[in-house]
């Protein structure tokens, strides 16, 4: 699944750490948090959608090394994306 382009330049410009921001961990993490809330339902009305399900959980993962990442180097930009995007935090 992809977004649609109005989706995603919504999100890049809510995300953009600066103009012309297209790849900062803040604008990928939030991507795939669009595209994880999307196949999770996707995949609650298709439970037999093995392909999909194994997509979700590469997503998952590249997400949580990301938000690894920005924890690691700023606590603050961390806590501030996590709390936006209402993602749960170890």
């Amino acid at each position: 699944m992809s977004l649609d382009k109005d989706t995603k330049t919504s999100l890049i410009v809510e995300f953009s750490r600066h103009e012309g921001d297209t790849g900062s961990p803040e604008v990928q993490v939030a991507i795939l948090t669009k595209r994880i809330t999307y196949l999770t339902e996707h995949l609650r009305a298709n439970t037999h959608d093995e392909s999909s399900r194994r997509g979700l959980l590469k997503m998952v993962g590249q997400r949580r090394r990301l938000l690894a990442y920005i924890r690691r180097d700023d606590f603050q930009r961390y806590m501030a994306l996590t709390e936006r995007l209402n993602i749960r935090r170890k």
